[in-house]
Parts: C-alpha cells; sequence; structure tokens
C-alpha cells in the first residue's frame, strides 16, 4: 500500500508548515488534489492518516481530498472533454492522439494552521 509512504511524506510537510514562533498552533486541516489517474485509493489515504497522525501533533487534523476528473485534448482536432471510462479516443473525431490536461495530480493544496486559545487559571 503506497498511500502510507504518501501519508508519511504529507504528514512531514504539515508538520514542517508550522510556524515556530506559534508554540500553541496547530494542523486542523490538510487539503489535497488528487486526480483520479494518480493511482492513488482516497479511503486508503484517509484510513493511512488516520492511523500515521494518532498520537502527534497532527491528531484530530482533518483530510479534505478533492478528486480532480481526467481531462484530455485531442491533438488532432482539439476538442477537449472529461473522460469517465477507460476508453482514450476523441470523441469528436476518433483520434488516439490525446493531451491529458489534468487527472495526474497529487497536490497538497493548502495546510489549515490554527493556533489553540490559551485559557487562564484564574
Amino acid at each position: 500500500m503506497h498511500e502510507m509512504g504518501i501519508v508519511l511524506q504529507i504528514v512531514e510537510i504539515a508538520n514542517a508548515s508550522l510556524p515556530a514562533d506559534l508554540g500553541d498552533a496547530r494542523v486542523a486541516a490538510i487539503n489535497l488534489k488528487i486526480g483520479k489517474l494518480a493511482a492513488v485509493v482516497p479511503e486508503s489515504l484517509r484510513f493511512c492518516f488516520n492511523v500515521a497522525i494518532k498520537g502527534t501533533a497532527l491528531e484530530g487534523a482533518k483530510l479534505a481530498i478533492e478528486e480532480i476528473p481526467v481531462v484530455a485534448r485531442c491533438n488532432d482536432c482539439d476538442a477537449q472533454w472529461t473522460i469517465v471510462e477507460p476508453v482514450f479516443i476523441c470523441k469528436t473525431c476518433q483520434s488516439g492522439s490525446l493531451e491529458i490536461l489534468s487527472g495526474r495530480e497529487l497536490d497538497i493544496e493548502s495546510i489549515e494552521v490554527v493556533e489553540e486559545e490559551k485559557h487562564d487559571s484564574g
């Protein structure tokens, strides 16, 4: 399951994003964009994330995943469409000469950091 390796890298990046001068800061959420062709199973990624953050500074953080569709452009007729079936042929001219415009992404879109409120005991 390569999702665990991906998650460990995400956790490392998220930990590094915490500002050193904010001692009470924590990661509230990590927002990802994952293309349908990225060979990543979102449910497995979420499972691995929840396992990896237990007992760490990221415990309680949410993992939000936006799945990016596969969009192709025909090199012959310039048609552009979203591929929903495993058929990589132009719907307009039936050409097999395609360029994949999106769907391979595996990006951290943002990391939401919040500063914990300090409670006075007095």
